[in-house]
């Protein structure tokens, strides 16, 4: 469904916590209308921003602990990370722009 990877409990700690570029997690679930419209919103992101941030996809149905780590109450729910630490977040269906300016203030 998603050219984004998915991570889960098993490898978020090494795949956004670890990770040394920017990651973007799109918190989500396969019930979620908004989620899925905001899905190839996010990979256009994605794509226009290629080798300068990590793109990177979590079914909250199936990693429910990490989204009540980070306080994840609504979905879509897109926050950023920056060297182990959440930076910044989004939470609902937004257009491309907001993604890439909430991007732009984190990521060189």
């Amino acid at each position: 469904m998603s050219a984004l990877p998915d991570v889960t409990q098993g490898n978020f700690q090494n795949e956004v916590l670890g990770a040394s570029q920017p990651v973007l997690v799109d918190f989500w679930a396969p019930w979620c209308g908004p989620c899925r419209m905001l899905s190839p919103v996010v990979e256009k992101v994605a794509s226009a921003n290629s080798g300068k941030a990590k793109f990177v996809k979590l079914n909250t149905d199936e990693n429910p602990s990490i989204a009540g780590q980070y306080q994840v109450s609504g979905i879509p729910c897109l926050i950023l990370f920056k060297d182990g630490q959440p930076v910044d977040r989004i939470v609902g269906y937004v257009p491309e722009n907001v993604i890439s300016s909430m991007l732009a203030k984190h990521v060189a």
